[in-house]
């Protein structure tokens, strides 16, 4: 497991910044801190999976995401909830590539993996988000991982925009109680 940011170095991250609201003549501030996030993604792979971390960092600043690598999709789901029970993070998204090796059907350990994913989620109450894809028909060509290369750019894209708006969403809720 590896992270882009050192642990200790996390409140240097989360330092608040005001907003002035209005007329700054009135001063009115609202002082705000930094969301976190963390972004796992599986190493079997990788030149396709990594794709995806590009996307979710195109629309949530990297400063703001700890990322984090495993072997692979089935250990996940042990990860996400492990990060999401710290409380340090609006969410997590979890990344990976499970295509048919011939060993086990891929569907079963797709299955495990997402339905992980989300007992992690409920467990915790922290949003975990899945970029992970699980192609019936891939081959290992330059066009097919070309395809899900770009394709991991957008599912990226896509969960960095669902932990946006489910941050904004729980915020809005927080503070209407």
């Amino acid at each position: 497991m590896k992270e882009n940011a050192r642990p200790g170095h996390a409140s240097a991250c989360a330092r608040p910044f005001v907003i002035a609201l209005g007329d700054v003549s009135k001063h009115k501030e609202i002082t705000m801190t930094h969301t976190r996030y963390a972004f796992i993604k599986a190493n079997w792979h990788a030149d396709i999976v990594d794709r995806a971390l590009e996307g979710f960092l195109e629309l949530i600043p990297p400063e703001q995401v700890d990322v984090y690598d495993v072997p692979g999709a089935f250990e996940m789901p042990l990860l996400a909830r492990d990060l999401a029970q710290t409380g340090r993070y609006a969410a997590v998204a979890c990344a990976a590539f499970v295509v048919d090796g011939g060993i086990y059907r891929h569907d079963f350990v797709a299955q495990a993996v997402v339905d992980g994913l989300m007992r992690a989620g409920l467990d915790t109450g922290v949003p975990i988000l899945s970029v992970s894809l699980t192609p019936h028909q891939y081959q290992e060509t330059d066009h097919h991982n070309a395809i899900f290369r770009a394709h991991f750019v957008d599912k990226g894209r896509e969960a960095a925009r669902a932990a946006l708006q489910i941050t904004a969403t729980r915020s809005k809720l927080a503070q209407a109680a």
